[in-house]
């Protein structure tokens, strides 16, 4: 009798905590995607960094990021233990991942290896183009997503140089790293500019935004600090493949400190949704083929209504407080 009893009690429970959960099912089991802010370039101590990845994991969770990729130099750091202890279901994640550090004749050429499961090594090329090339083609092989990393550090790589690489989707259109050369200069390109060229050549690429951080234990524009670069993913969960798949697929956008809302692109129009703070105003740049300004508006809610004429749009918000968002380009033929 005692053991019906209990058995009775126990579906009981079941029951309840059952309806409980209905009840309070978050929104994201619904399967409607949300967005997701995440650093895709980051070190530790286990390769040039100045803190260890708890540590690193630490200072990204507190500041409001909901992934990171630890992409140490040729290492692939464990990050089973790290999400133990940090990850959270829709909270926190840690991605596998790894900077592959190889090099053509003194250029350094530097490629991200994101959700990878086993350590790859550098392969090294009879070109800069054919460097990169085959460290794509072990990342691809490993079933990892490749990111070309802050091309004009040394001036080591140009468009040229990435225009005819295959399997390749990402590549760093902002580096917080104080020595990357993000804008160009001395008659070499902008990465801004080195991505309309690529567009323009027929390589589609996507743009993201990083840190490439180093030094956590010091603060100051000298230094490679977190906090300077980031991406914001829309996908259906956060987790490793969903993240890899939105970015494989473009759909996120990447900032400088510039927030979104939302980015929505119908056929009749690219449409942005920008999340200002007060005082902020803004110019948002709608870009085509050759780097061609397709319209300039200082609107919080930008549009651009296609002609039929574009092979491509792109975005970029600059914000008044010095800092901006590129939004990824969509083909229109």
């Amino acid at each position: 009798m005692r053991l019906q009893w209990a058995l009775r009690l126990s579906l009981l429970s079941l029951c309840v905590w059952t309806v409980a959960l209905t009840q309070v099912r978050p929104p994201w089991e619904a399967g409607k995607p949300r967005w997701y802010k995440g650093n895709l370039h980051t070190h530790t101590v286990n390769s040039d960094g100045d803190s260890t990845p708890h540590e690193v994991a630490t200072w990204y969770r507190e500041h409001g990021y909901q992934f990171l990729a630890l992409t140490d130099h040729n290492h692939l750091t464990e990050v089973a233990a790290l999400n133990a202890i940090h990850g959270a279901r829709e909270k926190f994640l840690i991605i596998p991942a790894e900077e592959l550090t190889d090099q053509y004749l003194k250029r350094p050429i530097h490629i991200n290896a994101i959700n990878l499961a086993t350590e790859v090594q550098a392969q090294h090329g009879g070109s800069v183009s054919a460097t990169i090339q085959r460290n794509v083609d072990v990342i691809r092989a490993a079933k990892a997503l490749p990111s070309v990393n802050h091309p004009n550090f040394h001036w080591a790589i140009t468009a040229r140089d990435m225009m005819s690489i295959k399997g390749l989707k990402l590549f760093e259109v902002f580096n917080g790293h104080p020595t990357v050369n993000n804008v160009g200069g001395g008659g070499s390109p902008s990465l801004d500019q080195m991505w309309d060229e690529l567009l323009t050549g027929g390589q589609r690429l996507y743009g993201i935004s990083v840190d490439d951080a180093h030094v956590f234990k010091r603060t100051g524009q000298e230094f490679s600090n977190p906090g300077r670069g980031w991406v914001v993913v829309r996908a259906a969960s956060l987790t490793p493949v969903a993240i890899t798949d939105a970015l494989e697929k473009g759909d996120f956008y990447s900032s400088s400190g510039v927030n979104l809302t939302d980015i929505q692109i119908s056929p009749a129009e690219y449409r942005i949704e920008i999340n200002a703070r007060a005082t902020e105003k803004f110019t948002t740049t709608f870009i085509g083929e050759n780097g061609k300004v397709l319209a300039t508006t200082h609107d919080t809610i930008p549009a651009y209504k296609f002609t039929g004429n574009e092979r491509f749009v792109r975005a970029r918000v600059d914000s008044s407080f010095g800092v901006s968002a590129w939004t990824q380009p969509v083909h229109r033929n």
